[in-house]
């Protein structure tokens, strides 16, 4: 019989090969009780090794945590997918940025003769349309956080609470067909619901590496999208998006 040490070492390359793993088939290839396998996924979720489900676990996001860390990540990949979020944006539409790397990316690309109104609480997403001539600006006040560098709390809340949108544009630290939309920070995950409550269509930014991992904050439930956009919509862990009806391109 594997000690425990040998348990959660095989636990972990099983989770970073398949993506996920379930406690039925790790009590069976481990040949221990369920019960073990759970007080094994439990000890590796304390440690943030991993996020427990219901009948197993799944990765964490491989995000690394401030804003400044993430926007050099994957940036070719976060253009390509921003390019497309283009063709989503029409004159007069109001829509929501929240504060991710990709909607940075999005707000860069907005074409000069475009009018729109943009709400967010990004400081970044402030900065780069400030001087775009067609583009109103609604910035949502609140503290500001230093390594999102974005605002939060509860004046940022009520006041997204005021407002309506065609379309939010959500960042993405994490997506899964079960967990839904999660992040890291509370406060953040917060602002991000409510921005998706506060829009008539939910579409998500997200690379590839996003996709089946899940962090401890909930957004939203995954069907709260209407639109994964993404930079390699083929992928076959796709699928279950798909299948759930969410547009995927």
């Amino acid at each position: 019989m594997m000690l425990k040490e040998e348990r959660l070492e095989y636990i972990l390359k099983k989770l970073q090969t398949d993506h996920k793993v379930l406690q039925a088939e790790l009590s069976s290839d481990l040949q221990v009780s369920e019960d073990t396998v759970r007080r094994d996924l439990e000890s590796l979720a304390q440690n943030g090794q991993l996020i427990k489900v219901r009948g197993g676990a799944i990765p964490h996001s491989p995000n690394p945590y401030s804003f400044k860390e993430r926007i050099q990540y994957h940036e070719e990949d976060k253009k390509h997918i921003a390019t497309k979020a283009l063709s989503f944006l029409r004159n007069g539409q109001t829509i929501m940025l929240d504060g991710g790397t990709s909607t940075l990316m999005l707000a860069k690309l907005i074409p000069a003769n475009l009018h729109l109104t943009v709400i967010t609480n990004s400081v970044p997403i402030v900065s780069q349309l400030m001087d775009h001539p067609g583009i109103e600006l609604i910035f949502t006040g609140g503290l500001i956080g230093k390594n999102s560098q974005t605002s939060g709390g509860m004046d940022t809340i009520r006041m997204l609470e005021k407002l309506r949108a065609d379309i939010c544009f959500l960042g993405i630290c994490s997506l899964h067909p079960v967990a839904g939309v999660t992040g890291l920070d509370l406060g953040e995950a917060d602002v991000k619901s409510v921005m998706v409550e506060s829009a008539n269509k939910a579409i998500a930014l997200a690379t590839s590496d996003k996709m089946g991992t899940a962090e401890p904050f909930k957004v939203c439930d995954i069907t709260g999208l209407d639109t994964i956009i993404t930079d390699n919509p083929d992928l076959p862990s796709l699928k279950p998006y798909i299948n759930l009806g969410i547009q995927v391109i």
